[in-house]
C-alpha cells in the first residue's frame, strides 16, 4: 500500500514539473478542493531565496525581526529512496528579514555537521528558540550508528554560529524537533517522523531495527512531546505521546493516511488554544488538530496546506505585528526535484470559529507559470 501511494505521487509530480516546463498548467479555476466548505487563499509565488536550495523552514520572530531556520538542501548524487538517504544535508543556515516582503538575508553557515562530534550524516529538519539572551538551535542527525538523535548547540546571536554540545540530548529519538514556549515560560520538545524518520523503531521504547508498523485499525503512530529543562538542553520528564483523535474523540488509525501524524509536527497558541500542525507524509497534506494544552490531546480539524509540487510538505507558523504567516517549500525552484526545494511565505488566515483556511500552493505555481510565460 505504501509503494504505491509512493508511486502515484511520484508520477503526478513528474506530470506537474512537466506542465511546468511547457507553461501549461491547468488554472486555477480548474483546480478542484477537497474540502468545498472552506474558504481557501493562494501562497506567494517566488522563493525566498534562489542562491541554495532550502527546506523545512522554522520561522520565529525575535526581537521584532523574523528569522527562519531551514534544512539546506544538496544534491548529493544519491537516488530516490523510501528511506530517504537522498536527503543527505549537511549544514544549517538561517534567513532573516526585517518583515515578510522585504529583503531577505541569507546568512554564513550557522552549524556544520563537521563540527557535531557525536553526528554521522543527514542534518534534517532544525528548529530554534531563545531564553534569556542565548539562541539554541535544535536538529536531527543520525549519530555513528545510524540511528537519528536530536543535538542543541548555542549561540549569543540567532544567525550563529552554533556550538554544538558533545552528545545529542538523552533519550532523543527520530527528527524533525519542534519546539514551543508556552505563556507560562514552560517549553516543549515534539519530535517524530514515520518510515526514514525510524518513529516506528521506537515503539516499545527502546531502539528496533526492524520496521514496525501498527494495523491498519489500529491506533496510528503517535508524535512524541517533551517538556525541557530549565536550560533547555535535556528533558524534563519522560517522552510521551501526542494524541490525535477525531471529532469524536477516538484515536486516528494507522489507515487513515489522509489525516494521520507522518512527519512535520509544529505547535503555536491562538485565541487561548494550542494548534498541533503536521505532515500527512504519503498523502502531502499540512492537517491540523486543535487542544486546551501543549501536550493534547488534540482533535483533528481539516487541512491547512494541500500538496504541493514535490514530495515532502513541512512548514511553520508564526506572528508578526498581528499578521499571521505560513512558511512551507516546494519543488518549483529545481523543476520539481523532490531533494532540491525552497522555501516560500503566505499569510495564514482564520475563520471567526478559530478554524484555519485552506491554501492551494499549486494555485500559486500556475498563476507564476502563466505571468512568465
Amino acid at each position: 500500500m505504501i509503494a504505491k501511494k509512493t508511486l502515484k505521487y511520484s508520477a503526478f509530480a513528474m506530470l506537474v514539473a512537466s506542465l511546468l516546463a511547457t507553461g501549461c498548467q491547468s488554472s486555477s479555476s480548474e483546480v478542484q478542493t477537497e474540502e468545498p466548505e472552506a474558504e481557501q487563499a493562494s501562497a506567494t509565488l517566488e522563493p525566498l531565496v534562489t542562491e541554495i536550495y532550502t527546506a523545512d523552514p522554522s520561522a520565529h520572530v525575535f526581537n521584532g525581526k523574523i528569522y527562519v531556520y531551514p534544512s539546506h538542501d544538496i544534491d548529493a548524487g544519491i537516488p530516490e529512496k523510501d528511506d530517504g538517504s537522498h536527503f543527505a544535508m549537511r549544514d544549517y543556515r538561517v534567513m532573516s528579514m526585517d518583515s515578510v516582503g522585504g529583503k531577505v538575508t541569507l546568512h554564513d553557515v550557522a552549524l556544520d555537521i563537521k563540527d557535531v562530534p557525536w553526528a554521522g550524516r543527514q542534518m534534517w529538519a532544525p528548529d530554534a528558540t531563545e531564553k534569556d539572551g542565548t539562541y539554541y538551535l535544535f536538529f536531527p542527525a543520525k549519530d555513528k550508528q545510524d540511528i537519528f538523535r536530536i543535538g542543541v548547540a548555542t549561540s549569543s546571536s540567532p544567525i550563529g554560529p552554533f556550538k554544538a554540545q558533545p552528545t545529542p540530548i538523552e533519550g532523543s529519538y527520530s527528527i524533525d524537533p519542534a519546539v514551543f514556549k508556552d505563556d507560562n515560560g514552560d517549553y516543549y520538545m515534539y519530535i517524530g517522523g514515520i518510515w526514514g524518520g525510524q518513529l516506528q523503531r521506537w515503539s516499545s521504547g527502546k531502539y528496533n531495527a526492524n520496521d514496525e508498523y501498527p494495523a491498519d485499525d489500529q491506533p496510528a503512530l503517535s508524535p512524541k512531546v517533551a517538556k525541557m529543562s530549565s536550560d533547555l538542553m535535556s528533558f524534563d520528564g519522560e517522552v510521551k505521546d501526542v494524541q490525535i483523535v477525531d471529532k469524536d474523540g477516538k484515536p486516528l488509525l494507522a489507515k487513515d493516511n489522509d489525516r494521520r501524524f507522518f512527519e512535520a509536527a509544529w505547535v503555536h497558541k491562538y485565541n487561548g488554544k494550542y494548534y498541533f500542525s503536521y505532515s500527512t507524509g504519503d498523502t502531502h497534506n499540512i492537517a491540523y488538530a486543535i487542544g486546551d494544552s501543549p501536550v493534547g490531546p488534540f482533535t483533528y480539524q481539516g487541512v491547512i496546506l494541500k500538496p504541493v509540487l514535490g514530495w515532502t510538505n513541512h512548514h511553520s507558523i508564526v506572528e508578526q505585528n498581528g499578521k499571521w504567516y505560513l512558511f512551507f517549500h516546494d519543488s518549483s525552484l529545481s523543476g520539481g526535484k523532490t531533494p532540491l526545494r525552497s522555501v516560500k511565505v503566505t499569510e495564514l488566515k482564520y475563520n471567526p470559529d478559530g478554524t484555519i483556511q485552506t491554501i492551494d500552493a499549486m494555485v500559486s505555481v500556475d498563476e507564476t507559470q502563466k505571468a512568465k510565460s
